[in-house]
């Protein structure tokens, strides 16, 4: 009987949500015995084998999906205003331009966590070169970049990063900018990385204080090495919180571009259980829509509406 709710759920894995009481109410009433005992382990197998699959994707032919933070130095100027949200720092007033001190990465559903920083010596020296050329290497593998504030901080100041150490540009790759999504999908009371995750109950970021960053900047090896350790940390709330988001992004990526199968799979995270769940409109076309196990929705290509009818349709004009 396990394997038979296991299978029920395969193909309409929005009951998952409904709890062990509720999924066995709802089997009952269509002649399937079970009990709620069973049902909620028959939730746990699905959850578990549903993971596993997505590793499975992960490590075959999904797109290479690089999480990654970075941490950088503060900008040191001279400023004359008495109110320094007035000022205007030219360039002969700086003292000292940022650059990176640490990033991390990890690939979507890897175990391994990948991490730099620099030395004692080298931020003295204000030289990230030797952190910045093996980053270089990992975004020239990605196909999908994913960050937090990722499109107008990590990326542009990566950029930077690379043309001040004579690189070019990586092959070209997509963004997922989990700051973004939250802002244009719901309506948190804060955005940030620390408030999504508690909101999504996940581990907090690492209590620190802009005294870190300023021993870093003096050279302190210890600090650096403190650093590296919140960056990394960073990195794992990452891939959870967009783990948590995926099935809400309408602009994900398209997985299935990226791999090799004969049978239709889900846009954002290239599962194979779609079901079926109605029907979806646009101006001119009538689609079969699908929830995937992850929870995304999609629709299929193949336009419902017969060529005959589809020529006398009429559309409203847009401003």
């Amino acid at each position: 009987m396990l394997n038979q709710v296991v299978d029920f759920l395969k193909e309409k894995p929005g009951y998952v949500k409904e709890g062990g009481v509720r999924l066995s109410n709802i089997l009952n009433s269509r002649n399937i015995k079970t009990n709620p005992e069973e049902c909620k382990e028959a939730i746990r197998v699905f959850l578990f084998k549903q993971k596993e699959s997505a590793r499975r994707i992960a490590k075959t032919l999904a797109p290479k999906i690089l999480l990654l933070d970075i941490e950088t130095t503060p900008l040191e100027a001279y400023v004359w205003q008495m109110q320094v949200w007035k000022a205007r720092v030219n360039d002969e007033s700086v003292i000292s331009k940022w650059f990176m001190l640490s990033w991390s990465a990890k690939w979507l559903l890897s175990p391994e966590m990948m991490s730099m920083s620099l030395t004692g010596e080298e931020v003295l020296k204000e030289d990230d070169s030797r952190i910045v050329k093996e980053l270089w290497k990992l975004l020239d593998d990605a196909d999908v970049i994913c960050a937090h504030n990722g499109d107008r901080f990590d990326v542009p100041n990566i950029n930077t990063r690379f043309i001040v150490s004579g690189l070019y540009p990586t092959k070209p790759y997509q963004t997922i900018d989990t700051l973004r999504v939250a802002q244009k999908q719901f309506g948190f009371t804060h955005n940030s990385l620390n408030a999504l995750a508690g909101q999504f109950g996940l581990p907090p970021k690492i209590d620190t204080t802009f005294d870190l960053w300023k021993r870093c900047k003096n050279g302190d090896d210890d600090a650096l090495k403190e650093m590296e350790t919140y960056n990394r940390h960073d990195v794992e709330i990452l891939e959870e919180v967009y783990l948590k988001l995926r099935p809400w992004i309408k602009s994900h990526p398209n997985v299935g571009l990226y791999m090799e199968t004969e049978y239709a799979v889900c846009p954002n995270c290239g599962g194979e259980h779609l079901e079926d769940v109605g029907t979806y409109y646009t101006q001119v076309g009538r689609y079969q829509a699908f929830r995937c196990e992850c929870g995304a929705i999609g629709r299929r290509r193949i336009n419902l509406v017969p060529k005959e009818q589809r020529e006398h349709l009429t559309i409203s004009i847009a401003k």
